[in-house]
């Protein structure tokens, strides 16, 4: 007992370090709590404080999600990971090659341009300039932005992160299942593990317990994301989560829940490589060591945001941090996998 009260102190001394820290954070072993709890403010105008319960956005973390749809289909006989891109939507892109498959899509190495590089965050507004965000409610209203540019390579060549492929299979889940993409993974993902909190909510019709993300300007003052990212999130990224909502999908894809054991093991196989000892699967990143996997995690980042979730599968120890600030989820996953 010792031993863990010490490294819940160890942990509550991290949080503290990083000034103006505000999320959430989480941390299990082996399905038991080891630390629960909410820090900062999620409505700072009306010093509304952030708890465990509080909803986030977690940009590109819900990548995750449309990688277990697309599994899902493929679990179900509507899709192979061989189908071709251009076979399974009812949308044109001129601009794409046609060999282009779900595999190519789901692993970020179909080749096709990006129409926003998350490398670039600091120009948080300059891609709405042309397109409203305020437009951006579902897949098909980001089709406009996936037809445009050429492709940066052949298909399968290598990996390069690409939100457009994301909304590419979003398009896929619509056409293929015949609901929409937010329809289909509350019915088949939040329903199924018990993530009631969780949703795509539109920026402009927040239900309550969800944070705004917030973004430091250089004066030092904040401001709201709200005209910084789509109004309602989608297949790339922008579900809102509370930390033990994704305790529960960790717990659900782990115990087949979600899918059967063959597609839930392809899912979380290193398809292809990415730099160092890093591989990425079916919409999860993983660490690969010579002895095995070290950890399979989701990540993501908007302006006014930050998030990580990471799952150990050798010690069963799983650590979430949301944060509606752009800094603290990394720095203190990184804490936590060093002392576990």
């Amino acid at each position: 007992m010792k031993i863990l009260d010490n490294k819940v102190q160890a942990i509550k001394e991290k949080i503290n370090s990083i000034e103006d820290f505000s999320g959430a954070v989480l941390v299990k072993e082996k399905g038991e709590t080891i630390f629960e709890d909410g820090f900062g403010f999620s409505d700072i105008s009306n010093k509304i404080k952030n708890t465990a319960n509080t909803r986030f956005g977690i940009a590109s973390g819900a990548k995750i999600l449309t990688g277990i749809s697309i599994c899902k289909l493929v679990d179900k006989g509507l899709l192979t990971f061989d189908t071709l891109l251009k076979d399974c939507i009812d949308v044109e892109f001129p601009n794409y090659d046609d060999n282009i498959t779900i595999h190519q899509l789901v692993t970020h190495s179909s080749g096709i341009p990006d129409y926003f590089n998350e490398g670039v965050i600091e120009d948080d507004g300059a891609l709405w300039m042309n397109t409203p965000m305020y437009i951006l409610r579902n897949p098909k209203s980001f089709v406009p932005l996936l037809q445009k540019g050429t492709m940066k390579f052949n298909p399968g060549e290598k990996f390069s992160y690409c939100n457009s492929g994301f909304v590419a299979l979003g398009l896929v889940v619509e056409h293929v299942s015949g609901m929409s993409f937010p329809d289909f993974v509350k019915e088949n993902i939040f329903d199924v593990v018990g993530m009631k909190d969780s949703g795509y909510f539109a920026l402009d019709m927040l239900p309550e317990k969800c944070a705004y993300g917030y973004i430091e300007e250089a004066d030092g003052t904040l401001k709201t994301n709200m005209y910084s990212i789509p109004i309602v999130g989608g297949p790339d990224g922008g579900v809102f989560v509370t930390v033990e909502d994704i305790s529960k999908l960790w717990q659900g894809l782990f115990s087949y829940k979600l899918l059967s054991k063959e597609m839930t093991e392809k899912m979380l196989t290193p398809h292809i490589y990415v730099e160092n000892d890093v591989y990425y699967g079916y919409g999860v990143w993983i660490i690969k060591r010579e002895d095995g996997i070290l950890k399979y995690y989701v990540t993501g980042g908007d302006p006014g945001l930050r998030f990580m979730s990471s799952f150990y599968p050798t010690s069963q120890v799983e650590v979430t941090v949301t944060a509606n600030r752009e800094f603290g989820p990394y720095d203190i996953s990184m804490f936590v996998e060093s002392i576990r």
